[in-house]
């Protein structure tokens, strides 16, 4: 079982709300929606191929998880939403209580990173995916628990707004093993960490 993690960033590391402007206003983050210049076919394929493939789960903070269920559920022409509920969704939250009101929901009970640790554990063939949630990233991040690194990286700058890879973490070394570039300029790298400090 493997952990990846899957998020749009910039030149500088930003993550916070690529996909629209209100999505993420935290701080006072007046650049929402910095990535939709970045969507392109290549893009659209490469996305949709990965989640065609199947056999996986969705691993969310509550806040990406509430985000991710209010826009997509009002998009019903689009074809990731019958995946997305189709898709069992883990959630990793203090505040939200079960039943949960997206479909395949499942409430992380006690501390996120024990959860996840314990379902790596008991679902070795299954792949877990984790969009935005930089808050457990960060926990699971800590812990050594992620597999893969899927990053769409931006060809911008913003200078400001919260980063996938902040001041708080351990150092981290990467090997990339794939990449694919975009017509609009966004490289669309995976990398696997190393088993060595830096």
């Amino acid at each position: 079982m493997s952990i990846t993690v899957m998020n749009h960033v910039t030149l500088d590391g930003v993550m916070q709300s690529p996909g629209r402007a209100d999505e993420d206003t935290r701080g006072g983050f007046p650049h929402g929606g910095w990535a939709e210049a970045g969507n392109d076919e290549v893009m659209g394929r490469f996305m949709s191929e990965r989640m065609a493939r199947g056999g996986g789960a969705l691993l969310f903070g509550r806040r990406t998880y509430e985000d991710v269920l209010s826009f997509w559920n009002t998009q019903p022409d689009s074809p990731f939403t019958p995946h997305l509920n189709k898709t069992p969704k883990y959630v990793a939250s203090r505040t939200l209580a079960e039943p949960l009101s997206w479909p395949n929901s499942t409430l992380l009970q006690g501390d996120a990173a024990d959860a996840v640790a314990s379902l790596k554990r008991d679902q070795p063939d299954t792949g877990f995916g984790i969009m935005g949630s930089r808050t457990l990233i960060q926990s699971l991040r800590a812990r050594d628990l992620i597999d893969e690194w899927l990053l769409m990286i931006h060809p911008v700058v913003l200078g400001t707004g919260m980063r996938l890879f902040g001041d708080e973490g351990t150092s981290l070394r990467l090997s990339l093993v794939d990449s694919v570039i975009t017509t609009t300029g966004v490289v669309i790298a995976t990398y696997h960490p190393i088993e060595r400090p830096i």
